[in-house]
């Protein structure tokens, strides 16, 4: 939509606005009637996010004011009028962050000079901090002595807390020229100051995101992420912790070993492959040099599991002057059906900088308790957490709970996976892509990767109890999926099959497979004495 201003047009719009595609059109056009139906509309919204983010009635109207004013100045930007609602939620509380983020780090910085000066105590040095803030002062004024352009980035940049991403949407210049205005800037200033140190007052006000590092869930998050402009460095965890054997301590060489040997019998992983995971940790363990961390995951098990790993170290650190973040969604306005970071564009990444929060020691700890139960290989443990009030991390007793369902159940003693499966080939979805698709989508709450499914699927084909009969097995045993055999494999329930669907016979008692369910080993075989059930949602003991 073009940013559009014609008197004519604008004395024709001064009917009553009767939908939101009419307001939004009506505010790029620049008419009060609709700024004001949309602040009417959304400002109750807007208030209630903020006080839920700040817990302070004054700063909530101040935040939504500024609110409205980024996303007015902004509407054309704007893809569709029905994303709006969620686009200026993500904006409201982009603005809380920034008003926390600037408490926190020294972004106004005369008002916590004062702060310092009020509430010094006896043995500080009062005639130092005023010192100081008159160098703040200087600073201040020397700036308007600046082209107007480099004043606007200077201010906004170390004043006000904004990336370098966000001043670029915001002015419409590209983060190159920024970076090279902001030097101008420096070099311009070390020239007129009048107090010669005083340039390093730079140095103590927020570098919008220099220094930090983001750690994501996957390649297609983290090549959006490097992509949308936010600044730091990217890593992605390469971990698969649903699947195969999990121990506490997974620095453990003996058990790396042990998983790594595991992971390429199942999943085709090369040994060598899988173990540059101990890079990654020696890496983790250098986390000092950042001054911030930014934690970016999703709802799903498989995410809940890699979270809760990274926080259980965390937990055991000492975090020094490192600041930790987490962004964990599972939804996006845009998004009809969010699964995953990965599904974003860069530019829709990019809108949730500095939407993340800074995680206290409550989180952590719940992090590592979430670690521990999962990796236990007692049952008890993960039944005492799924008991437990999990509500500090909003997404963790859901994927616990999914973890949980792969247990054997009591009717026939098919996992959610088995049994999601057999059903929907019974329905017609009977060729491993669509039926991966299907389950996956019917179990997103797992995150499951398509490596791990064909594992599943292949376990179902083994014979003497096999559940599932796949044409042409015998050619490609392995599950090469970009086989073309594969790719057009028809699966059929067996007699077997049919029977445990049916709830007429017991697959768990008699599956002999190697079988892990977080920390949890061998849970079927013989004795399958706990099994999932779906009416209480909780495993129970039986007796044979």
């Amino acid at each position: 939509m073009a940013l559009i201003h014609i008197q004519a047009e604008h004395d024709a719009h001064r009917e009553e606005f009767t939908s939101l595609n009419e307001w939004i059109e009506g505010a790029i056009r620049g008419e009060p009637e609709a700024y004001e139906q949309l602040m009417k509309q959304f400002r109750g919204m807007a208030l209630a996010v903020a006080y839920n983010k700040l817990e302070d009635a004054f700063w909530a109207e101040d935040m939504v004011q500024e609110a409205f004013t980024e996303a007015f100045a902004n509407l054309s930007k704007l893809e569709t009028a029905e994303a709006f609602p969620g686009w200026f939620k993500v904006i409201v509380e982009r603005q809380c962050y920034r008003w926390l983020r600037r408490k926190q780090h020294i972004t106004s910085p005369e008002q916590e000079l004062q702060y310092n000066i009020d509430s010094s105590e006896e043995g500080d040095n009062p005639e130092q901090l005023v010192l100081q803030k008159e160098r703040y002062r200087i600073l201040r004024d020397s700036i308007s002595s600046l082209p107007l352009s480099m004043q606007h980035v200077v201010d906004m940049f170390y004043f006000q807390g904004y990336s370098l991403k966000e001043i670029s949407d915001f002015l419409s210049v590209s983060v190159p020229a920024l970076k090279k205005r902001l030097f101008d800037a420096r070099a311009k200033l070390r020239r007129t100051l009048p107090v010669a140190d005083v340039i390093t007052v730079f140095n103590e006000l927020y570098e919008g995101g220099k220094g930090m590092l983001h750690i994501t869930n996957g390649d297609h998050a983290a090549d959006r992420l490097r992509h949308s402009g936010i600044e730091g460095e990217v890593m992605v965890w390469r971990e698969l912790y649903t699947f195969g054997p999990v121990v506490q301590d997974m620095g453990n060489e003996v058990e790396r070993s042990k998983r790594a040997a595991y992971l390429e019998q199942q999943l085709g992983i090369p040994q060598k492959e899988y173990l540059q995971i101990a890079e990654l940790e020696r890496k983790l363990h250098a986390f000092h040099q950042y001054k911030e961390i930014v934690l970016w995951f999703e709802y799903d098990l498989y995410d809940q599991v890699m979270l809760s790993y990274l926080l259980h170290y965390f937990n055991g650190q000492s975090l020094g002057e490192t600041k930790l973040n987490l962004l964990c969604i599972d939804a996006y306005p845009e998004i009809e059906n969010f699964r995953g970071l990965g599904q974003l564009t860069p530019g829709q990444i990019g809108r949730l900088s500095g939407t993340w929060h800074v995680m206290g020691t409550e989180e952590l700890q719940a992090g590592s308790q979430f670690w521990q139960a999962y990796t236990s290989s007692d049952i008890q443990d993960h039944m005492d957490y799924l008991r437990q009030n999990s509500t500090v991390l909003p997404f963790a007793h859901a994927a616990f709970e999914a973890h949980l369902t792969r247990l054997p159940s009591q009717s026939n003693g098919l996992g959610a996976i088995e049994q999601a499966t057999l059903k929907a080939v019974s329905q017609g979805v009977d060729h491993p892509y669509p039926l991966f698709e299907h389950v996956s989508e019917r179990l997103h709450v797992l995150g499951m990767g398509d490596l791990e499914y064909w594992a599943h699927l292949r376990s179902m084909t083994k014979e003497p109890h096999a559940l599932l009969h796949i044409s042409g097995a015998d050619t490609f045993p392995d599950f090469k999926q970009h086989n073309e055999h594969f790719r057009n494999a028809v699966l059929s329930l067996t007699e077997f099959g049919i029977q445990v669907l049916a709830k007429e016979a017991d697959y768990a008692e008699l599956r002999k497979d190697e079988m892990w369910i977080g920390g949890l080993w061998n849970v079927q075989g013989e004795e399958p004495q706990w099994r999932w059930d779906t009416a209480s949602r909780f495993p129970v003991k039986i007796s044979r």
